[in-house]
């Protein structure tokens, strides 16, 4: 854990509960992808940087969420490096307080201010492909977050942030958070057309093909979809609907997996809709999610 791999001339990765990348440019210069869960994270990474010569100029963060931006206060306090994340995603790493309240739908509650949900809050800027350093570029990988991105190293090594989700985790957490369904799948189709010389996701050992796993990602949502659709037959409310899920798919109920799973059902929710398969009706004073016949 939290080792340096060599995987091309210019790239690296640390293996970490989130993986990070380190690519190598203008001599001794190098931008992480990510910045690392917390500032243990960053620390550890920092100090590879720093056996080696190098300077950490900039962290390109793939995304807003806590496990990925974590360490980047630190990595900005300590070194002056610049942090940058797309669009929506940077000005949540700025008032990252923003994080919890949107999981919960309102003022959060205590239990969901922690490292998983609430990083510290550091100044980040807007990600352009301009400011990428040459022999790095990038592709949307949207659905799982506001806005994501994947990065692609001059030696053909891919970072793919939380675009994969592994094959190991669906027994244990069958629905994987997302915010945006469809753009989710068209990711998917999206990067199984992909070529490179390795795939390294945030969550899992890299691939050198990511066709299969891409394939199991999509067979999980419409599996999750198809699951919704058959207890909305008769109606539910999103209390009872997630009361079923959480009982089908043996999830342990606590308050971070109420807001993480709730979340993302409303997201299925409002993808089933939008697809004229479930219907949101009103009985009386109660909404109810009931599937199109």
């Amino acid at each position: 854990m939290y080792d340096l791999n060599k995987v091309g001339e210019h790239t690296y990765y640390i293996d970490a509960p989130t993986n990070l990348g380190i690519y190598l440019y203008n001599g001794n210069k190098v931008c992480m992808i990510d910045g690392g869960s917390d500032s243990d994270a960053a620390k550890k990474a920092l100090q590879h940087i720093e056996a080696n010569g190098w300077t950490l100029e900039m962290v390109l963060n793939t995304h807003c969420h806590a496990d990925h931006t974590g360490g980047c206060a630190y990595l900005a306090d300590r070194t002056g490096c610049r942090n940058y994340a797309p669009g929506a995603d940077a000005a949540i790493m700025r008032y990252s307080y923003l994080n919890p309240t949107y999981l919960f739908g309102g003022f959060p509650m205590k239990e969901l201010e922690n490292k998983f949900t609430l990083a510290p809050p550091c100044d980040c800027l807007p990600l352009t492909e301009d400011v990428l350093p040459e022999g790095l570029t990038c592709l949307h990988v949207d659905g799982h977050s506001f806005e994501q991105l994947a990065f692609r190293t001059s030696d053909d090594v891919w970072f793919m942030a939380d675009s994969l989700i592994s094959a190991e985790t669906f027994p244990k957490y069958k629905i994987a958070f997302l915010y945006d369904i469809q753009k989710h799948l068209d990711t998917l189709d999206r990067i199984s057309r992909l070529n490179g010389k390795l795939f390294i996701p945030s969550h899992c050992t890299p691939l050198t093909d990511i066709q299969q796993l891409a394939a199991i990602n999509r067979d999980n949502v419409y599996e999750v979809a198809e699951d919704i659709k058959r207890l909305c037959r008769d109606g539910l409310t999103i209390d009872e609907l997630l009361e079923q899920l959480f009982a089908e798919y043996r999830i342990r109920l606590y308050i971070m997996q109420y807001a993480l799973v709730g979340y993302t059902t409303r997201s299925y929710l409002s993808w089933l809709s939008a697809r004229g398969e479930i219907a949101p009706v009103f009985d009386g004073t109660r909404l109810l999610w009931k599937t199109v016949s």
